[in-house]
């Protein structure tokens, strides 16, 4: 996990830097070509980004916030990645306004789907934007990890009202407009035509664990990733999960 080319929010997104770099490699092996064309939808800054451009994959980056993009573009050239990194105002749903159908590799569609109000034409749109034999990475945020998160802080009427709410909201003031099982996530990937190849529980733990414990306590850090990463492909912890990561592939 020592793996200087891995986002360094390491308990955040560890997990699912390891499933996506290993596809990214599975891909570029059986394309035969070392630089791939990486779509990031929703990619914001480039926590995804950077790291696999310093693989020597070209991304592309579609996000909506000017200043994200702005940010993405001073972390790619302080990173020394800036030639191989495109910043592209856009959105999901409007993806092949801004670029190319059917262009890419590999699609990251991290944290986007909470926030369209139609999470299965924005999977279609990604699968769309995929070559044949390409691979989508599906991040998403996770019903139990939130049921479990308002319930450990006392609040047991919202973590029941999460349970039966439609979007898996727990109240008003949720900040999360939708949530989603790792069945319902399974099923927009193998809606759209996509072969589910993984399904893993994000920040299982990370989330619960006080964080005066991990800055503290020596070695907490990588032990506590080594736990995210043991129980990541459990399906009895997928219910748990603050976020949920599904990696789909197209059939050729």
């Amino acid at each position: 996990m020592s793996d200087q080319l891995r986002p360094r929010a390491s308990l955040r997104t560890a997990v699912v830097w390891e499933v996506l770099k290993d596809a990214l490699d599975r891909q570029a092996e059986a394309s035969g070509r070392d630089a791939l064309d990486v779509l990031d939808t929703g990619g914001g800054t480039g926590n995804f980004a950077v790291p696999a451009a310093r693989l020597g994959h070209r991304v592309t980056v579609v996000d909506p916030s000017p200043n994200a993009l702005f940010a993405l573009e001073r972390r790619a050239a302080e990173a020394g990645v800036a030639d191989r990194v495109r910043g592209v105002q856009g959105d999901i749903l409007g993806l092949f306004d801004v670029v190319e159908r059917g262009g890419f590799d590999a699609v990251l569609c991290h944290g986007v789907l909470e926030y369209v109000d139609e999470p299965a034409e924005g999977v279609r749109k990604a699968v769309d934007a995929l070559r044949p034999s390409g691979a989508l990475s599906l991040l998403a945020a996770g019903l139990g990890g939130a049921v479990l998160a308002r319930a450990l802080a006392g609040h047991f009427t919202e973590a029941r009202h999460a349970l039966t709410d439609p979007a898996g909201r727990w109240g008003e003031g949720d900040p999360v407009p939708r949530r989603f099982t790792a069945e319902q996530l399974s099923g927009l990937v193998s809606g759209a035509g996509l072969e589910v190849g993984a399904v893993h529980g994000v920040r299982v733990f990370a989330d619960l664990v006080p964080g005066v414990l991990v800055d503290t306590e020596p070695g907490a850090v990588d032990a506590l990733l080594r736990l995210e990463a043991a129980v990541a492909e459990l399906p009895a912890f997928h219910s748990v999960a603050t976020q949920l990561h599904v990696l789909g592939e197209k059939r050729a």
